[in-house]
């Protein structure tokens, strides 16, 4: 009892894992099913659409599933008049007899001692185990080709989650692919530690007045510098002192409201990682491409979107890391992790967004293709898995992994993931 939840009672009736013979409600009544239906993932009873023979009767309804049948009247489903639909009650323990809101009495069967007993200890083991892949010593009585269903549903699940990320952006800027790619890319531009600054800061600086500067690239770094705060200083060299005047006037001119300098991180963060840096890096590309989103969308060569972010920076930012200090050289163009994690990040995500929302499965086809070409990432996630015998070659393993991790493993929803469903048969 003390491992049990409702979703190994859902798992076992969905699939019928229990015992048939001779099949009775707890008030003894010959009980046939005839159609397990279907989970039900809104408010209501647990199963729609559940077809029954109890003694000569034929019924149609829901199904309802708890631990102990008390847990009825706990979640007050007695005076809910939906719960009238009800037509069985599917229970571990029979602790009381239920009744529906009318009134009538609720046929009950109870599992408890019907399920095969190697499938429950198995379900025990794993919610009782201390390791955070509570499988790893099982795994290898796994076949390869549940594996591989594993990692598929894990991977088209990140890649719906960061599509919906997406999508609230998209959603907030009224369905303009054009912006949403640009505020995207500029919140991936903090990779992590500066995210949402970079975000508002595209927010609060439009698309549309970066573009009627698209060729004055000195202009772009007024507004995205201005805008960040970096401007509010004295500054002794000529460069900054242009920004500053240019972005006075452009200020003025669009009615625009600036960030605070003090916003940013800076604490713990290689020179190559400062928002300068990045803020110059994100000017280049943003002049040097007026329709971002269909570059994207019509890039057929991984390559293209390599050569897209391989810029470099104004001279000013090829010797300073910040304003008014000089250095010897930067580290100026965005490296190759950098480049990659963009397209993991960004790219692949709007595709696959645009996808869904276009009926287009080649562009979900062409995202997974481009996180096959990039390689695994490196993190303790992905080490855990190499320890257990997965092969982590490519962004599409290392992404996948990830995700079954943190919503499958760490959560022990072995019932719903391939391995874990393949152990317990």
């Amino acid at each position: 009892m003390q491992t049990m939840k409702e979703d190994f009672l859902h798992f076992v009736w969905q699939h019928q894992y229990f015992e048939h013979h001779d099949l009775r409600t707890s008030a003894g009544e010959p009980l046939q099913i005839l159609d397990v239906g279907k989970a039900n993932p809104n408010a209501g009873a647990d199963f729609e659409q559940v077809k029954i023979q109890i003694g000569d009767t034929i019924w149609q309804g829901d199904a309802e599933m708890h631990i102990k049948a008390s847990d009825w009247n706990k979640h007050q489903h007695q005076q809910n008049h939906r719960y009238n639909q009800v037509i069985l009650h599917i229970v571990w323990q029979e602790d009381e007899k239920i009744f529906r809101p009318d009134g009538s009495a609720l046929p009950t069967l109870v599992l408890e001692d019907k399920i095969k007993s190697n499938i429950f200890h198995k379900y025990q083991y794993l919610q009782a185990s201390k390791s955070e892949i509570a499988c790893e010593k099982l795994i290898d009585e796994v076949e390869n080709l549940h594996k591989i269903a594993m990692l598929d549903k894990a991977l088209a699940r990140r890649l719906e989650e960061k599509a919906f990320v997406v999508k609230e952006i998209w959603l907030a800027n009224q369905k303009d692919w054009e912006e949403t790619t640009y505020q995207l890319l500029a919140k991936n531009f903090g990779f992590k530690i500066n995210s949402s600054q970079f975000l508002l800061l595209s927010q609060l600086t439009p698309l549309k007045y970066l573009l009627k500067h698209s060729d004055q690239l000195l202009q772009i770094e007024a507004l995205l510098f201005g805008q960040a705060g970096f401007l509010e200083q004295t500054f002794t060299e000529i460069y900054p002192q242009t920004l500053q005047k240019e972005y006075a006037f452009l200020k003025a001119k669009y009615d625009l409201q600036a960030m605070k300098a003090d916003e940013w991180n800076f604490l713990r963060l290689r020179p190559a990682n400062f928002p300068t840096l990045r803020i110059a890096q994100f000017a280049q590309i943003i002049r040097q491409n007026a329709n971002l989103f269909s570059v994207f969308l019509y890039a057929e060569k991984f390559k293209t979107l390599q050569t897209l972010f391989q810029v470099g920076v104004s001279e000013y930012w090829q010797n300073h890391y910040h304003f008014g200090k000089e250095t010897s050289k930067t580290a100026y163009k965005l490296g190759k992790n950098s480049i990659e994690n963009i397209i993991i990040n960004t790219i692949c995500p709007l595709l696959v967004l645009y996808a869904k929302e276009n009926n287009r499965q080649d562009l979900i086809d062409k995202a997974i293709s481009f996180l096959e070409q990039i390689p695994a990432e490196k993190n303790h996630i992905t080490e855990k898995w190499k320890n257990i015998g997965f092969s982590v070659a490519t962004a599409a393993d290392s992404q996948a992994l990830i995700e079954q991790f943190k919503y499958f493993c760490s959560e022990k929803k072995c019932l719903n993931c391939n391995v874990g469903v393949n152990i317990l048969r």
